[in-house]
């Protein structure tokens, strides 16, 4: 299931990220990377002392994190800070899969749902996409400023060379209560009833019957 989510940024917030991520210190991304993905990343990201990261995690997380529709989509469990990644000029993440456990000693957590915070306009760039594969063929993302996708961390995807400009992005996984992507996609889409039935009907017995089903689902299929 891949989820866009429009508008998480408004222009003031996205402005402010984007005179923070111009005054931070970068890094090579390989540095943050495990040995199958050293291979294919050719990238910068912050580095990890930053002082302008948590000034941006504030500003974007709290906006990720509160979004209703990121809630329904990723049912969160755990949530890692971003990496705040920058691609120049033939700057590209070759086809890979995100590791499967992520974390320092003592905070690991099982990356389930990986979430693309798009930071800069798409015509400040060419090239960069996003390309997802699924069953139904590849998938081409390229989202306007502070818009998101939501995906599973199991899919295989790369970041396509960027031949023109530079392309902004905040990067994060979660740990799902639910681990099946199949059942989280289920949930995705009884919630999408279940809400505004509950701001119609909250009353009505067939809004009481979704609402209950809903809730038991999440129950049966959680893992905390």
């Amino acid at each position: 299931m891949l989820v866009v989510i429009p508008d998480i940024l408004s222009s003031e917030q996205l402005r402010e990220a984007q005179k923070l991520l111009a005054g931070a210190p970068f890094v090579d991304g390989k540095l943050s990377a495990g040995d199958a993905a050293q291979r294919v990343k050719h990238n910068e990201e912050i580095q990890h002392d930053a002082a302008q990261l948590h000034r941006l995690n504030n500003l974007v997380m709290s906006n990720l994190v509160s979004h209703p529709q990121f809630q329904s989509a990723a049912l969160p469990h755990r949530i890692a800070m971003p990496i705040y990644a920058r691609y120049s000029h033939g700057h590209a993440y070759g086809d890979h899969i995100d590791d499967p456990v992520m974390g320092p000693a003592g905070q690991r957590y099982r990356s389930d749902v990986s979430t693309t915070l798009f930071l800069n306009d798409p015509t400040e760039y060419a090239g960069g996409e996003l390309i997802i594969r699924t069953s139904f063929g590849d998938k081409n993302i390229k989202l306007p400023a502070g818009s998101a996708v939501v995906y599973p961390s199991s899919t295989l995807h790369r970041v396509d060379a960027v031949t023109r400009g530079q392309r902004l992005v905040a990067v994060t996984w979660i740990q799902s209560l639910v681990r099946d992507p199949a059942q989280r996609e289920l949930l995705y889409e009884l919630n999408s009833v279940r809400e505004p039935l509950l701001q119609s009907t909250p009353d009505a017995e067939s809004t009481k019957k979704i609402d209950r089903t809903y809730v038991n689902l999440v129950r049966m299929w959680s893992e905390v």
